[in-house]
């Protein structure tokens, strides 16, 4: 029988600047998903990867005398090294300077161009750099765009290629009707809908080279490059080997993907009617995540507020940080990250919690000097459920909760006091327990996982503290 199949993949980030803790939570959300279904039998395709062409990326690489090309592989590699900080598991990693994705995206737009949906017009907008996307008036605050308020808008009057959006408003709505899980969460798939309900422009999908050389050329005409949303979507299928290896592609797409809400247009709406365009079939599905505030406050250089993924790796380790970002930060909300906040939830949950309870029981079964049989140990279905709705938080804290209920169960019954048959007994029960929850932290605490189950209760005993407490 034929394994099941998934794909997965997050939003590709800009390489304008080094990886942040909110593209942190979006990729361990993803990688709890793809280690949870290979757990459970499944094929999965996890595809991760950078967004490499744009004007903010062609001014970054100015600012600092490089070549862009130079400017971008050294990014790539920054982005890279997420896969060994936050112990990832994707298996694919795609760039938008990769031929192959070059050739697609290409390909990409003759298709929309076939079906009537890319003309040529000239016109004039606001445009902010920091989304690469042009502004209505009514998306402003105070005349600025309200993710990039300290940027400056820029005015742009060219001639440049439209994608025919506006196409699109009834296919994208009765998609929506007959697709009822389409976007996670609910509220996110309420505002999408409202937004195509309230009409749909068509936007530019092209730049003029002598303004903005740094991208993807526009077929039969030298003197445009396709605008960097455009190409980036194309990612997707790009990677799944889309359009030269239809057989690798069918078999995994359609793809559920992972974005913030800052994504929610492009990926629910702008992405699907440009599938549709192409005559390619919709995503799957889109999960939709908040943003990480640091102190109530936006992250920014100039508060010095910005969260480090990899320093808090280097200083707590990689499933101290994981664990935090899916048990104490919310799916779909925005939520406040704090180095107090951080290590609270380190001492209680880890240190004195998960950590504690290892260290009792395996002194237990060294002092012991028996020998266990150790029984497979097998995954929750509640368990499997959260993590199939997106609630990394709830399949935690049920989780935990067992971990509670065995520690409270070893101060009742106080094995240390029983003897002979009855403690083997009593051990073999707690070790059936504790290896469940080592199996079932596997998708979120990786590494931790491991450690329990290769060591407790085989006679190797655990020498190292899980999770040193924190002073």
């Amino acid at each position: 029988m034929d394994k099941k199949h998934i794909s997965l993949t997050t939003t590709l980030p800009y390489v304008n600047s080094a990886p942040h803790v909110g593209f942190a939570l979006e990729i361990v959300q993803a990688d709890v998903i793809a280690r949870s279904k290979k757990l459970l039998g499944y094929d999965v395709f996890f595809n991760f990867g950078t967004d490499e062409h744009g004007l903010k990326i062609y001014r970054k690489a100015q600012e600092q005398n490089k070549d862009p090309q130079d400017y971008v592989d050294e990014y790539a590699k920054k982005f890279d090294r997420l896969k060994t900080a936050l112990n990832l598991s994707y298996n694919n990693f795609i760039r938008t300077t990769d031929p192959h994705h070059i050739k697609a995206a290409q390909e990409f737009w003759k298709r929309c161009k076939t079906n009537g949906d890319i003309y040529k017009k000239i016109y004039k907008t606001k445009y902010c750099v920091g989304c690469e996307l042009e502004k209505t008036d009514s998306e402003l605050e105070n005349g600025r765009c309200p993710l990039h308020p300290s940027n400056a808008l820029e005015i742009i009057e060219e001639e440049n290629y439209f994608f025919r959006f506006s196409k699109y408003q009834k296919s994208l709505l009765e998609f929506y009707e007959n697709t009822p899980k389409f976007v996670i969460p609910e509220f996110r798939f309420n505002e999408i809908k409202t937004f195509v309900r309230g009409g749909l422009q068509d936007f530019s999908i092209s730049r003029l080279k002598d303004k903005m050389p740094w991208g993807i050329d526009v077929p039969d005409d030298p003197k445009q490059v396709i605008s960097v949303w455009f190409d980036a979507l194309v990612n997707y299928i790009s990677a799944m080997g889309w359009p030269d290896d239809l057989v690798k592609f069918e078999s995994w797409w359609p793809v559920t993907q992972f974005a913030g809400k800052d994504n929610l247009r492009q990926q629910t709406a702008i992405w699907q009617a440009m599938l549709m365009s192409s005559g390619l079939p919709n995503s799957k599905q889109v999960f939709i995540h908040g943003f990480i505030t640091s102190g109530g406050q936006k992250m920014s250089k100039s508060l010095n507020n910005i969260i480090d993924p990899f320093e808090y790796v280097e200083k707590y380790g990689t499933d101290a940080l994981r664990y935090y970002l899916l048990a104490k930060i919310s799916p779909t909300e925005d939520s406040d990250f704090t180095r107090e906040k951080f290590e609270e939830a380190y001492n209680a949950d880890l240190a004195n919690g998960l950590g504690n309870l290892i260290s009792r029981v395996a002194k237990l079964c060294e002092n012991s000097g028996f020998e266990f049989k150790l029984s497979s140990p097998t995954f929750y279905p509640e368990v499997e459920n959260f993590i199939n709705e997106f609630r990394f938080d709830y399949a935690l804290k049920f989780i935990w909760e067992k971990i509670t209920s065995i520690d409270q169960e070893i101060n009742k019954v106080e094995p240390w006091k029983l003897k002979g048959d009855n403690l083997k007994e009593y051990l073999e029960k707690c070790l059936f327990a504790i290896r469940n929850i080592a199996l079932n932290i596997r998708p979120f605490l990786p590494t931790t996982s491991e450690k329990i189950l290769a060591n407790l209760g085989s006679n190797k005993p655990i020498s190292e503290i899980l999770f040193p407490r924190l002073k």
